[in-house]
């Protein structure tokens, strides 16, 4: 549920095999996940992770490391489940998007069309629930479990203790990540489906895609044979972690799984089996606020150009654990990612170094004659000028006289430059963004950032 996470120190890595899957990744793949996967828990000291990943829309490769058990030591096992945290909420988001393609609700629908008696309901919309745009305030923003949430709690009870309080900000105006948009949107599924969340979920999602692992933290906890949840204070000890109350997990993050189901999902997501495709779209489509201003977040999903790919993202940490899950729909290709210590970077770190191993890395077709105009631009800045010739419209805009003033009096003196290197290439608000490094023999280095619209003139080139 949380996003902000602390760091932490380990116990054995220990590589243990599941079932045998059809094989998907090359020796060299392989491999390099297991390196990836151990030198993660080595340097966060996570005691466990379990990943499954996603090749040519197929499993590939399902595996787990560590103790996901310390006392006494348990190794992990891939058929064990771990607390997904706020992964949960794109199955509710899903979930909404199922009964929009029956006709049974709109997106646009008003949240006072089911809960009037809350906080502005009437302008708050099931999108914005969605989208964390609605200005309700979070419930758990913190990344421990405070007094009050040992204490068992309802769904309704959340609604009326943080749902009918004054809005953080005016609906749509703001982005705030906010667990109490999905304790309401899980409210409004039930009753619009007179089914129990966890009913819906396993009618609609988990029996229809084979998920048999899924279970719902507010009703059943990890048994035994699952992978334990733990925390550390500063270099302290790795110590048991105490568990959120029943209720408080809520349509925000309430359900376990292994990591071999949650890629079964990805699965559907990348070969369109349950969700149709306008739902699709309406899930991976971000936000923008009333003035125009983009989010990075669409329907209980981040999305990001990575490498020019689009990828949909989404971490998930409760009391004990962190989990990642990324899709990338263009390349059909999928990583998830559960680990067992509270506040620990592991599972986005294994999925980062996971990804290039996936990911056919996209090639910048006019990367030499970038990095020409590049350093043109760069020596000319440090004089103080520019070819305007090259600049859009805003780019002109942008480079006033009294930028280009700064540019000769800051970057001249720094000399010719020692290297000057691409870093990055992608795709952003339908321009080409490139990303370089400049370095000097002073030790000196600078990012330069340049956005091109079709057409190749410069919207952007900034130093920073």
């Amino acid at each position: 549920m949380r996003i902000t996470f602390r760091t932490v120190l380990l116990a054995a890595i220990v590589l243990t095999g599941w079932k045998q899957l059809p094989a998907q990744l090359s020796s060299s793949e392989s491999s390099g996940i297991d390196a990836a996967v151990q030198k993660v828990l080595a340097e966060t000291s996570a005691p466990s992770a379990s990943i499954a990943i996603v090749k040519d829309n197929q499993i590939a490769y399902v595996r787990a490391y560590g103790n996901a058990r310390l006392i006494p030591r348990l190794p992990a096992r891939p058929e064990m489940r771990y607390k997904i945290g706020s992964v949960s909420k794109q199955f509710l988001a899903g979930a909404m998007l199922l009964e929009v393609q029956d006709g049974k609700l709109s997106l646009d629908d008003s949240v006072s069309q089911y809960f009037p008696s809350l906080t502005d309901a009437g302008h708050i919309t099931i999108r914005e629930l969605l989208s964390h745009t609605s200005g309700y305030p979070d419930f758990y923003p913190l990344d421990y479990v405070a007094p009050f949430m040992l204490q068992p709690v309802t769904p309704d009870d959340i609604l009326n203790r943080f749902a009918k309080t004054p809005l953080n900000f005016e609906p749509g105006t703001r982005w705030q990540y906010s667990n109490t948009n999905y304790a309401i949107a899980a409210k409004i599924l039930e009753k619009v489906s007179g089914m129990s969340l966890m009913a819906f979920l396993r009618a609609r999602i988990f029996g229809p895609l084979g998920m048999h692992s899924p279970i719902d933290l507010d009703y059943q906890n990890v048994s035994d044979s699952d992978a334990a949840g733990y925390t550390r204070f500063g270099l302290g000890p790795l110590r048991p972690a105490i568990p959120e109350a029943s209720g408080w997990l809520f349509g925000a993050g309430e359900l376990a799984m292994t990591a071999h189901d949650l890629a079964l999902w990805d699965l559907s997501l990348l070969k369109g089996t349950l969700l149709g495709p306008s739902s699709l779209q309406e899930m991976i489509k971000t936000a923008r606020l009333k003035d125009g201003a983009p989010t990075n977040y669409a329907l209980g999903v981040g999305v990001t150009n990575a490498n020019a790919f689009p990828k949909l993202q989404h971490g998930g940490a409760v009391s004990g654990y962190v989990s990642y899950n990324a899709v990338w729909l263009d390349q059909g290709a999928a990583i998830a990612v559960l680990t067992d210590l509270d506040g620990s970077h592991a599972a986005y770190e294994i999925a980062e170094k996971i990804g290039p191993l996936l990911i056919a890395q996209q090639e910048d077709p006019k990367a030499a004659a970038q990095l020409d105009e590049a350093r043109k631009v760069f020596a000319e800045l440090q004089e103080g000028e520019i070819d305007r010739s090259l600049l859009t419209p805003d780019g002109n805009f942008y480079f006033a006289p009294q930028v280009l003033k700064d540019a000769r009096s800051s970057l001249g003196p720094l000399g010719n430059p020692q290297s000057f290197t691409q870093t990055a290439y992608g795709l952003r608000g339908g321009m080409t963004y490139r990303i370089f490094e400049i370095k000097f023999a002073s030790g000196k280095t600078l990012k330069l950032t340049t956005f091109s619209p079709p057409g190749g003139k410069l919207a952007e080139y900034l130093i920073q």
